[in-house]
C-alpha cells in the first residue's frame, strides 16, 4: 500500500537488532488465515458491545438520512429531508439486509449496527496485510493490526449508522489495491494485476456513491492511473479496465442517489456547493478553509498520541525523498493529496454552524487514520532511534504549528461556541473533559501520549509488547468512555424527548407531518418512531396544518397550553402528547381513529423556508 510500502523504503530497521518478534515459521503459528479470522471475530464482538445501547439515531442528520434512503430503496415511506444535505444511497445498499430480516425500527437499527461491525472488523486483516508489506513480523503485524483496529475512531463510529463505520476499511483496501496494481512484480499474471486496478477503481467509485468525500478519491485515483499510462509503468488495456470499472460503478452509484432525491429531498437541499464555491472564490474563504482544513489534521495527530503525525511525516518524507521509487512516490503523493483534498474541501463546503467542530473536527480525515496511524507504529517498531526522533520532532512541530493556526483563526470561539461531545471522542478523553474543548491541553496530552510510546517502543526486550499494550489500554479506554459519556447519553436523552410510542399507536398512522419549527433532531427522530408512516413537512408561519394526515406535529411556543396550539384543528382531533425539552417544545395532534387514514398525502411546503 501507498504509505505502508513508502515507510518500508525511507525507514530501516537497526542493523544492531533482529525484527521485534520474529516469524516463528516451522515452529507452530502455521494457521495465519484462521488466527485472523479468530480475530476477525473479536473485533466484531467489541464493536456489538459497544454498540448494545444504541436504539435510536442520534447522529442526526446522518444516520437518518441513510436510514430512510435504505427503507426507500426497498419500497418503504419516504421521509421530507429537504433543505438538509444529501447523503448517498451507496452505504444505504449495505443496509437492505435489515429492512429484509425485520419490520420495527429499533431491530433494523441494530441489525444496521451488526452489519457495521462486521464491515468495519475488516480493517484487522488489512492492517495485517499492510504491515506484512512494510516488513514487519506476522506475529506484530498482527498485533499491531489488533492495535489498529481499535482506533477509538474506527470503532466508536461503528457504533452508529454512517459511513464512517466502513470508510477506513474502504480506503485501506484502495490503497492496498492500488499498491499491488502499481507495483508487482513483472512475474505476476497479467489477470491478476488488471484484478487488482478494477478492483481499486470499483472500491474507490463505491465510496463515490457512499459520500462526497468520494469525489476527493475519484480525482486522485484518475490521476494515479493517468501516471502509470504516461511512466508506462501498466499498459494501456489494464489501466483501461480500471478506468471502466471506476466508469461503471460511479454510474451506477449516480443513478442510484437521483433515484432518491425527489423521495427524501423533494425541496431541494442546504447547497453544499455553494457554499465551496463562495468559499473558493473570495480571500475570506480561502482563510476559512486553509484553517478549518488545519484543525483537522491537528485532530488526527493528537487523537493518535501523534502516531498518525509520524506516519504523516513519514509519508511526506517520502515524497520528497530522493532515491525513492517512482511507483511509491506517486502513491505518497496520492495519500498526501487525499488527506489535503478532503480536509479543505470538506472545510470549504461546511456551513457556519457556530460549533467548535467547525474549527476542530476528526471525523471527515478518520478514514485515513488508521493508515498513517499503521506507518507510525511501523516506524516505531522498525526505524532506527535517529529516524524516530527526527519523526516524533517534526510530529510536535507539526502538532504546535496546527494547533497555533487554529488558535490564531478561531480565537475565544473556542470557548464561546457551541461544544457538541459527539466531535470530540478523543479529546474528551484526553482531557477528562466531555463538557468543554481544551486545544492546548489535548495537544499536550497527545504529545505526553507519544513521548511514552516512544518509550515504551524502545524499552530493551519487550519493548513492542509493552507498546502494543499501552496503546490498546489507551485505545479501549478512550472508546468505553465515548460510549458511556456521549454514545448513551445521547440515546437516553432523545429517546426521553421523542419516544410516542407510548403515547399512540405508531403502527396505525399511517403518514406523518411535522411544523418545520420544530427542531430538526426532534423532527427526524419522530419520523424514525413513525417508521411506517411517510413523513412530510410544512410551515406553520405559512402554511396551515395539514388535516389529511394521521398525525400532525407543531411547535409549542411558551406560556401557551398544549391544547391552543392548533386553533382551528378539526372536530375529533386531540392532543395525544406534548414535551418540552431542551431541543425544543413540540404537541403532537392525532386524527380521530374512525376517520380514513389510508390516503395520499398532500401537505402544504413552506413557501420561503430557512435551512436553520
Amino acid at each position: 500500500m501507498t504509505t505502508q510500502a513508502a515507510a518500508v523504503s525511507v525507514v530501516r530497521p537497526p542493523a544492531r537488532t533482529p525484527r521485534p518478534g520474529r516469524d516463528r515459521e516451522g515452529r507452530g503459528f502455521r494457521h495465519w488465515g484462521l488466527l485472523l479470522l479468530a480475530g476477525w471475530a473479536v473485533q466484531v464482538a467489541v464493536r456489538l458491545w459497544m454498540a448494545s445501547g444504541q436504539t435510536v439515531p442520534v447522529a442526526t442528520p446522518d444516520e437518518a438520512g441513510y436510514l430512510f434512503a435504505a427503507r426507500v430503496l426497498t419500497g418503504g415511506p419516504e421521509a421530507d429531508m429537504s433543505y438538509g444535505t444529501v447523503y448517498r444511497g451507496g452505504y444505504a445498499l449495505l443496509l437492505l439486509p435489515a429492512f429484509w430480516i425485520a419490520d420495527d425500527p429499533v431491530t433494523i437499527y441494530r441489525i444496521c449496527l451488526a452489519v457495521n461491525a462486521l464491515i468495519s472488523a475488516a480493517l484487522l486483516p488489512l492492517a495485517y496485510l499492510a504491515l506484512r508489506r512494510m516488513g514487519l513480523s506476522r506475529t506484530w503485524s498482527y498485533t499491531v493490526g489488533h492495535v489498529t483496529a481499535l482506533l477509538p475512531s474506527v470503532v466508536f463510529y461503528a457504533e452508529f449508522v454512517l459511513t464512517d463505520a466502513i470508510l477506513p476499511v474502504l480506503v485501506f483496501g484502495w490503497l492496498l489495491l492500488t499498491h499491488a496494481w502499481l507495483t508487482a512484480a513483472p512475474a505476476t499474471p497479467r489477470a491478476r494485476v488488471t484484478l487488482y486496478g478494477a478492483a481499486a477503481g470499483a472500491v474507490v467509485a463505491y465510496v463515490y456513491a457512499s459520500h462526497t468525500r468520494g469525489v476527493i478519491l475519484v480525482i486522485v485515483q484518475l490521476g494515479i492511473m493517468a501516471a502509470a499510462v504516461l511512466f508506462r509503468w501498466r499498459d494501456l488495456r489494464s489501466t483501461g479496465i480500471a478506468a471502466a470499472a471506476l466508469v461503471l460503478v460511479a454510474s451506477a452509484g449516480s443513478v442510484l442517489n437521483g433515484h432518491l432525491l425527489p423521495a427524501l429531498y423533494p425541496g431541494g437541499d442546504n447547497d453544499l456547493q455553494g457554499n465551496l464555491v463562495r468559499r473558493l472564490t473570495s480571500v475570506d474563504g480561502y482563510g476559512w478553509v486553509l484553517s478549518l482544513g488545519t484543525g483537522q489534521v491537528w485532530y488526527q495527530i493528537v487523537a493518535t498520541g501523534g502516531l498518525a503525525g509520524i506516519g504523516l511525516v513519514t509519508v511526506a518524507a517520502v515524497a520528497v525523498r530522493r532515491g525513492t521509487d517512482p511507483r511509491l512516490r506517486v502513491l505518497a503523493l496520492a495519500v498526501l493529496a487525499t488527506i489535503a483534498g478532503i480536509a479543505f474541501a470538506t472545510s470549504a463546503a461546511l456551513p457556519v454552524e457556530y460549533r467548535i467542530g467547525n474549527y476542530v473536527y476528526g471525523r471527515y480525515l478518520a478514514c485515513l487514520t488508521p493508515v498513517l496511524f499503521a506507518v507510525g507504529a511501523a516506524v516505531l517498531l522498525r526505524a532506527s532511534l535517529r529516524t524516530v526522533l527526527w519523526a516524533a520532532a517534526a510530529t510536535v512541530a507539526l502538532a504546535v504549528l496546527t494547533a497555533s493556526v487554529v488558535q490564531w483563526y478561531a480565537g475565544d470561539l473556542l470557548s464561546r461556541y457551541t461544544y457538541t461531545r459527539f466531535d470530540f471522542p478523543e479529546t474528551a478523553f484526553l482531557t477528562w473533559n466531555w463538557t468543554e474543548f481544551h486545544l492546548w491541553q489535548a495537544t499536550l496530552a497527545g504529545l505526553v501520549l507519544l513521548g511514552l510510546a516512544l518509550v515504551a517502543a524502545r524499552l530493551p526486550r519487550h519493548g513492542p509488547a509493552v507498546l502494543a499494550g499501552l496503546l490498546v489500554v489507551v485505545h479501549l479506554a478512550a472508546v468505553t468512555t465515548a460510549t458511556t459519556q456521549i454514545s448513551r447519553p445521547l440515546v437516553r436523552g432523545l429517546t426521553a424527548h421523542t419516544d410516542l410510542r407510548g403515547t399512540t399507536d405508531l403502527g396505525a398512522q399511517r403518514s406523518i407531518a411535522l411544523d418545520w419549527n420544530v427542531p430538526w433532531t426532534i423532527r427526524l427522530a419522530q419520523f424514525y418512531w413513525a417508521w411506517d408512516s411517510r413523513g412530510t413537512l410544512f410551515d406553520a408561519r405559512w402554511t396551515p396544518a395539514p388535516t389529511n394526515v394521521d398525525l400532525v406535529v407543531l411547535a409549542w411556543p411558551k406560556d401557551v397550553p398544549a391544547t391552543a396550539t392548533w386553533g382551528d384543528a378539526p372536530p375529533g382531533w386531540k392532543v395525544v402528547d406534548s414535551r418540552r425539552t431542551p431541543e425544543g417544545d413540540w404537541v403532537a395532534w392525532r386524527r380521530p381513529p374512525q376517520a380514513d387514514s389510508r390516503h395520499a398525502v398532500t401537505s402544504g411546503r413552506p413557501r420561503s423556508p430557512s435551512p436553520g
